[in-house]
């Protein structure tokens, strides 16, 4: 005799949700490195991409929301508030599910952050968004670890398939960054060898 499936509603709910979410992360690394590291193909797509990329972490994040309050529901695992609050509290898979809930308050610190870029600076902005690899990867150990189908040939694909090209627009950035970081160190020098002679050339040696 199969189970009523309100018993397992609300399990149901948290996987869908959970699994979403993931998703969605995944989606606005993906966006947030392709701008960092100057990937869009069309500057007049950046702009877009950003509104874009500002609603999916959004999305994210309210998915993240319903995935772990979901689970209060959940006459199984029986999680409370500790459970689902507290990293590595609950009895289920402490190390996986505390993953999660990190990850989960680490996208509650940077997801607003985009109505306080102006405040915190581009700068500051930039290195606070730099969390969101933590947040992914996180979410990847979470999702493989704690999931009860974390086996399944379908969530694997979905959790690895954009493993690749994060990684690719990873080391695209980097390789990106390097150069604009040395071009300042070695730009003085040479202003400074040809401003020298003319500091202490004569008047009148410069009109000859």
């Amino acid at each position: 005799m199969r189970p009523e499936p309100l018993h397992y509603l609300w399990w149901l709910i948290s996987r869908a949700s959970g699994v979403v979410a993931l998703a969605l992360v995944s989606l606005s690394v993906l966006m947030g490195l392709a701008m960092a590291a100057r990937a869009i193909p069309r500057p007049g797509w950046k702009r877009t991409l950003a509104r874009l990329h500002e609603h999916v972490a959004l999305t994210a994040l309210a998915a993240v929301g319903l995935h772990g309050v979901s689970l209060l529901g959940d006459t199984w695992l029986k999680p409370g508030l500790r459970g689902i609050a507290i990293p590595f509290a609950l009895h289920y898979r402490p190390g996986f599910t505390g993953a999660g809930i990190i990850a989960g308050y680490l996208m509650m610190l940077v997801g607003p952050s985009f109505y306080l870029r102006r405040r915190l600076g581009a700068g500051r902005w930039r290195k606070l968004h730099r969390v969101s690899a933590a947040i992914w990867m996180l979410s990847v150990a979470h999702t493989l670890g704690a999931g009860s189908d974390g086996t399944a040939l379908w969530l694997r694909a979905v959790v690895l398939a954009p493993v690749a090209p994060i990684a690719y627009l990873l080391v695209l950035r980097i390789a990106r960054e390097r150069p604009a970081a040395r071009r300042p160190a070695s730009a003085h020098p040479r202003r400074s060898a040809h401003r020298a002679p003319s500091a202490t050339m004569p008047a009148h040696a410069s009109q000859d």
